[in-house]
This record gives C-alpha cells, sequence and structure tokens, in this order.
C-alpha cells in the first residue's frame, strides 16, 4: 500500500490531489494503472501518470454490459465479449472486437456502444506479461475492501466518524496488502516490462516533443499577424 487520503468526492481535482501527493512522495510513473469507470479518476490517471497505461477494470465493464443486455441474449455475447477483452494479444483483441460489433450492431446497439466505450484501455493488460494479466486487469482487490468497509460501518453508522473510518481502512488495507506480493517476476518477464517501460517512455517523449514546435509556429503566426497590423496601422515598430 502506498498511500491512503480522505476526499470530499471521486471528482478529477481530488483524485489528481491523491495521485500528486504519491509522486510527491517519491513514486515513479508505474508500467500500468487499473481504474474503474469514474470519469474523474481516468482523467486524473491519464494527467499525472502519463507514463502509465491505463487499464479499465473489466470487472466493472462486463457488469456494465451485461445491464445493456436481453437475458436471453446474454449467453451468447458473453463469450464473444470475454474473447476479446481476454485476447492473446492486442491485435487479436481488435479483431474479435471487430467481429462483435458486426454480428450485434444492428440487434443491441447500445451494447455495442458500451462495449467499444473505452475499449483501449479495456484491453491494455494484454501488454503485460501473460502471468500478471489476470490480476491487473481489475480492481477487485479494493472493492472487496470497500464491501468490507461499508459492512462495518452499515451496523453502527453513528459511532463512526472521518477519523475512524480512515483507521478501520488502514488496518484493513494493510493486512490484505500482504497478499498482494503473490506475484512472481521471472526475469524473462522483467526484460518484458523493462522494454515495455521504454515504449511508455519513448511514447511520452514523442508526444511532447511536439508541442515546442507548436508553440513556435504559433508564435511566428501571432508575430506575422502583429507586423502586419502595424504596417496596415502605419505604425512604425521598434
Amino acid at each position: 500500500m502506498l498511500g491512503l487520503l480522505p476526499g470530499t468526492k471521486e471528482d478529477t481535482a481530488c483524485c489528481r490531489d491523491f495521485l500528486r501527493d504519491l509522486k510527491a512522495r517519491g513514486l515513479v510513473d508505474p508500467i500500468a494503472v487499473i481504474t474503474d469507470g469514474a470519469p474523474g479518476l481516468m482523467r486524473a490517471a491519464e494527467e499525472v501518470l502519463a507514463r502509465s497505461i491505463r487499464q479499465r477494470c473489466l470487472a466493472h465493464k462486463m457488469r456494465n454490459l451485461q445491464s445493456k443486455v436481453p437475458e436471453q441474449r446474454w449467453r451468447e455475447l458473453l463469450p464473444a465479449a470475454r474473447g476479446a477483452y481476454q485476447a492473446p494479444s492486442v491485435a487479436l483483441a481488435r479483431l474479435a472486437a471487430e467481429e462483435l460489433v458486426n454480428r450485434w450492431q444492428q440487434e443491441l446497439p447500445a451494447a455495442v456502444r458500451c462495449f467499444e466505450d473505452d475499449f483501449e484501455a479495456c484491453i491494455a493488460h494484454l501488454r503485460l506479461p501473460i502471468a500478471h494479466r489476470r490480476v491487473t486487469r481489475t480492481t477487485n482487490l479494493l472493492e472487496r475492501l470497500f464491501g468490507e468497509e461499508r459492512r462495518r460501518t452499515k451496523v453502527i453508522p453513528h459511532a463512526f466518524g472521518e477519523r475512524k473510518v480512515m483507521k478501520l481502512m488502514y488496518a484493513s488495507l494493510i493486512r490484505a496488502s500482504q497478499t498482494w506480493r503473490g506475484v512472481t517476476v521471472t526475469e524473462f518477464e522483467r526484460k518484458q516490462l523493462d522494454a515495455l517501460r521504454d515504449e511508455l517512455n519513448a511514447q511520452f517523449e514523442q508526444g511532447h516533443a511536439t508541442a515546442p514546435r507548436n508553440t513556435a509556429q504559433t508564435r511566428t503566426y501571432l508575430q506575422q499577424r502583429w507586423d502586419l497590423t502595424i504596417k496596415t496601422a502605419g505604425i512604425k515598430a521598434d
């Protein structure tokens, strides 16, 4: 566990402040960050952890998708959705997604829109080593802890304030975090992660390298407009 802070709501500002606090205390952008579908959290993760890939929680996504599909059709669509989300590679995932869209677009347009929404984030875990994908495609580790917190506060709701709830969550997280270290990393997987890290850094640098050129072009354009304005007005510039 790296951090625990209270927040008033799940908006971008609160999530951004939390992630910035982690970075201020020394956190380097992780290779992957897993979020649910909260827009504020997704936006904050992409802004603050710009060198990371963002994985959308597939447990949440599948529940959202199921809510838009009639029960009698869910048995047919479920294998196709899983086949796309858990394909062997990103390329195969995109092919499977295309087949699903072509098959269900006319009959279940709302479900297809839900499936396509944030799809690249849903398959981001496919860029990780195979043995790591199962534990990085959902946020279920935390969801179970939130359930425990709600179970306790529901019984005696008036006995809890922010400080006591924080202590309860801290104790639960510290204990549960001992089980989060069960993922082993082989030497081959380490090389895979290093290669992915280099790729993410290169993408980040490339994305930010274009900014100065665009800025320079904008300044040149503005200077040309200013010179033209001066000449038109008949004013001699210093």
